[in-house]
């Protein structure tokens, strides 16, 4: 049975939910309202690469309701990231205030953001004043401690943000340990902006859980659990789960779709190698293949291996938990 109208919306992982998965999903799958594109980070030259224009480009992302995503401290870096984005057709940009990557938040991007709450109120004073689309926030809800949120959320408040996406961990937590659910009672309580919840929902029971904990929720983004059951939305609409033959279609699909993109076969099996640390948990005893697809060097391999796992596995009604975000594409 569907579980009480949600919007649902697709978290971005990096090296995972590229053009080619949000629209082989969206084709094969649905139930996802819109889909949340992997950060681009603007540089001082203020051009997008080549891999940024093939992610966003209108003819890639047609049919697909997509948001792009920015990572910057910047706020002129942000302006022209905006403007890149409008021209290519979106409505919508996203700042991304949540990662935690060490390589990152040194940065002072991401969640390393967090820590200057004077620089991010000056950020958006600029940004606000000149933004040429509607700006959502995705965020965590501190670097250190959950208490540093009410500051957060004050400096949120003063600017008419149009969703405020809350991840209820602060930085040092990643995606491990229990998410701060007063943390996002809170955010229910006192933000301007409308809150959509992300964290931990993998499960429809864990969707239901939540459902009925926090009935005034209207939005949820699902990250982990989406890639590792693609099938996940769908059930959530009332449809069916996924089985043997449409999994093994659709990872054809986008292994094929990848070897066209790269022009050979060895830069899409990795990608496909990042992808099945998530899919492998929707097949029982799937432990041993785990290991064996972080080994795999090249595209013989790659292929060998998904047969066996279509071959020797049963396929799980759910994903199996627990499922981390530790993985090679932890947003």
């Amino acid at each position: 049975m569907e579980i009480r109208t949600l919007c649902v919306e697709t978290a971005p992982l990096e090296g995972i939910t590229t053009w080619l998965f949000r629209r082989t999903h969206c084709r094969m799958f649905g139930g996802a309202d819109r889909y949340f594109a992997p950060f681009f980070s603007p540089v001082s030259e203020h051009i997008l690469t080549r891999k940024e224009l093939r992610d966003l480009s209108p003819e890639h992302n047609g049919g697909v309701p997509t948001v792009p995503q920015v990572m910057t401290k910047r706020a002129e870096d942000f302006l022209w990231a905006a403007e890149q984005v409008r021209d290519l057709g979106f409505e919508e940009v996203n700042l991304n205030l949540g990662c935690p990557s060490g390589t990152v938040t040194a940065k002072g991007k991401g969640a390393g953001f967090l820590l200057r709450p004077d620089e991010l109120d000056a950020f958006f004073d600029a940004v606000f004043s000149r933004a040429c689309l509607p700006v959502s926030v995705k965020t965590r809800i501190g670097y250190h401690n959950a208490e540093e949120f009410g500051c957060l959320l004050g400096i949120f408040n003063r600017y008419p943000i149009r969703e405020l996406i809350v991840h209820p961990r602060v930085r040092r937590e990643f995606y491990k340990g229990p998410v701060h659910l007063d943390a996002l009672a809170a955010a229910l309580e006192s933000s301007r902006a409308p809150v959509t919840y992300n964290g931990d929902l993998v499960t429809l029971e864990d969707l239901t859980a939540f459902s009925k904990r926090f009935p005034e929720v209207d939005t949820v983004m699902i990250g982990r659990g989406m890639v590792a059951d693609p099938a996940l939305l769908r059930k959530l609409r009332g449809g069916a789960p996924a089985d043997r033959e449409e999994l093994r279609t659709y990872t054809q699909t986008l292994y094929q779709g990848y070897r066209t993109a790269y022009g050979c076969p060895g830069p899409a099996a990795q990608r496909m190698k990042e992808l099945w640390f998530y899919l492998i948990h929707l097949f029982d005893n799937g432990e041993k293949y785990a290991k064996k697809m972080r080994r795999v060097g090249n595209a013989a391999e790659y292929e060998h291996l998904e047969a066996g796992i279509f071959g020797d596995l049963d396929l799980l009604p759910q994903v199996r938990k627990p499922l981390d975000g530790t993985g090679p594409s932890a947003p």
